[in-house]
C-alpha cells in the first residue's frame, strides 16, 4: 500500500448452483485504506490473501488515507479498514471516521490490529451471498 490511490479493482466470484443449474456470478470490490505506515496494513492483506488464495482472479485495491476528510469521505473507522462493495463490514453502527489505529476482536475476544482471516472469510462470504464454500 505505498501508493495513494490503487485505482479500483473487481472480481467475480462464482459459485456452483445446484446440480444442472448454471453458477451463479458475484462481482466483489475489496478494498484496504489504511494510515501511513500502518504496521497492520500488510497484516490486513496477508490474512485477505489467505481467504483468497483459492481465487486467482481476485483483486484487492489498497489507499493510503492521509486526513480525516478523506476518512469521512471514503468510509474509513480506523486503520486498516477493509470495505467490500464499499461498505465496512466490521464497522460498529454509528462509529464515526477515523485515521486512528484500529482495534478487532478475534473469535476468542483478543485485541488485534486486523480482522483474523475466519473473521474476513465470514465477510467475504456474507457479501457474495455465498454458501460455506468461500
Amino acid at each position: 500500500m505505498s501508493g495513494e490511490n490503487h485505482g479500483s479493482a473487481a472480481w467475480r466470484l462464482m459459485v456452483k448452483g445446484d446440480s444442472g443449474s448454471a453458477p451463479e456470478v458475484f462481482v466483489l470490490e475489496l478494498s484496504v485504506l489504511a494510515v501511513p505506515d500502518c504496521p497492520n496494513g500488510p497484516v490486513m492483506l496477508e490474512r485477505l490473501g489467505l481467504v483468497l488464495a483459492d481465487y486467482p482472479d481476485a483483486r484487492v485495491t489498497g489507499r493510503v488515507v492521509r486526513d480525516e476528510a478523506a476518512a469521512a469521505r471514503l468510509g474509513m473507522h480506523g486503520s486498516p479498514t477493509l470495505l467490500v462493495n464499499g461498505i465496512d463490514p466490521f464497522a460498529a453502527l454509528g462509529s464515526p471516521a477515523s485515521v486512528s489505529c484500529r482495534i478487532y476482536r478475534d473469535e476468542s475476544g483478543r485485541s488485534q490490529g486486523a480482522p483474523s482471516v475466519a473473521a474476513l472469510r465470514q465477510a467475504v462470504r456474507q457479501a457474495a451471498g455465498a454458501g460455506p464454500g468461500i
